[in-house]
């Protein structure tokens, strides 16, 4: 087995690329926005297969802190206490009133309000819960807090350095993937990811060990490229996805290809990290019927073959998460593009909020029960709308106010 890397990981037959540095660290922030390439071209910073890697300069972050990895948090974010929303259209519920306490809602329905309890009236707006996005690059673009005041609550971050399990993300909470695990010379680890975002592994044993790794530091989902060039062989795939779901673990590839997305799918991979951008199969969208896909259409241009495939897979039965490859992307918070393009590939407007809602609630176990929904025992995080997102979903994307664990943060 080979070892590569900073001498940290000398123990492991796997290694990230050189440290992070200066510019694309852990505690990297208030870096400038770009935009991502609108064609799905790739930029300066794209993936040595030829697919778009995160964008080549940071969004602009406003100071988060917080937590990643496990969702554990190094320092508590205020949060709301005896606070009575009224009268708001709850939507899939009707008119009806919450209580939150301590940032949690504690009663949901036809409620009067307690001696002293600060009122929030809600008339004549709609509520819906804040989004998840299940596809980011908080460490590449820090962008934490911006996140939140634009209506996003939990984030997945698909691909950072070791560093991440220790990085504070407050106000969101984000479950973290850490460095990929990749083939020697591997993607990212050639191009945007060289500063510690894929660990190389030259077998199966190794990247075996390298699951086992990065679940002791409180990785919650594992991530596995599938692209051309230096990639891990079949064998090694089977062997880390098997051994990530003997932990508990799901797991995530990088797919873009019909022939890619069909050997993740043989390795026992949970989760399309993007939308394939080459046209599938029906063979292959027959064998992600019953799995996840994660939109990020935006990210690559939104091309006809990307949002031909979303709407394929949809119809075969796929759960569709909204994500937006964040870093790749530049627009932190509710994406209106990606809604858009959402939209395009056949997505109802109940399907489009149950992707950034529910369905990430449901898939991404850290999250469930506490995000997703506008009910008892969730975090008070959600939306006001001046629109009803059942008829038109684009409202998500400009709330009239956002709160997220019952302090609003963003109007």
């Amino acid at each position: 087995m080979q070892l590569r890397g900073p001498a940290l990981l000398l123990l492991v037959a796997c290694s990230p690329g050189p440290a992070a540095d200066d510019t694309a660290s852990a505690t990297t922030s208030g870096a400038s926005s770009t935009s991502s390439s609108s064609t799905g071209e790739p930029g300066p910073t794209s993936g040595a297969d030829g697919s778009a890697g995160p964008g080549s300069t940071s969004a602009t972050d406003t100071g988060a802190t917080g937590s990643a990895g496990g969702e554990s948090s190094t320092g508590a974010p205020p949060t709301g206490e005896g606070l009575l929303f009224i009268d708001g259209h709850v939507v899939g519920l009707g008119v009806a009133d919450f209580r939150v306490v301590a940032g949690e809602i504690v009663a949901v329905g036809e409620l009067a309000a307690a001696a002293g309890e600060e009122v929030v009236d809600l008339a004549g707006r709609w509520v819906a819960p804040a989004f998840i996005d299940s596809h980011v690059h908080l460490v590449y673009a820090p962008a934490a807090e911006a996140f939140a005041a634009q209506g996003v609550a939990g984030a997945v971050d698909l691909a950072a350095p070791l560093a991440i399990f220790d990085t504070p993300m407050d106000p969101l909470r984000v479950l973290a993937a850490g460095p990929m695990i990749t083939a020697v010379f591997g993607y990212p680890t050639q191009s945007w990811g060289a500063n510690g975002y894929g660990l190389e592994c030259a077998d199966a044993a190794a990247a075996v060990e390298a699951v086992d790794m990065l679940a002791d530091l409180g990785a919650a989902v594992i991530k596995l490229p599938i692209t051309s060039g230096a990639q891990l062989d079949d064998e090694a795939l089977a062997a880390a996805a098997a051994r990530a779901h003997e932990l508990g673990l799901p797991v995530v590839s990088h797919a873009l290809s019909d022939d890619q997305a069909r050997r993740a799918a043989l390795a026992g991979v949970d989760v399309l990290a993007h939308t394939p951008t080459e046209t599938l199969s029906a063979a292959t969208i027959a064998m992600w019927s019953d799995r996840t896909v994660i939109s990020t259409l935006r990210a690559f241009g939104g091309s006809a073959e990307a949002v031909g495939n979303l709407q394929a897979l949809r119809a075969a039965g796929a759960t569709i998460l909204y994500g937006t490859d964040f870093g790749n992307t530049s627009t932190p918070g509710i994406d209106g593009a990606e809604l858009t393009m959402l939209q395009q590939a056949g997505l109802t407007p109940q399907e489009i909020l149950a992707a950034g809602t529910s369905a990430p609630a449901a898939r991404w176990e850290e999250f469930n029960k506490r995000l997703g929904a506008i009910a008892v025992g969730r975090d008070a995080s959600f939306l006001v709308l001046v629109a009803d997102p059942l008829v038109d979903p684009m409202t998500l994307a400009s709330s009239h106010a956002v709160y997220i664990r019952g302090v609003q943060v963003g109007f």
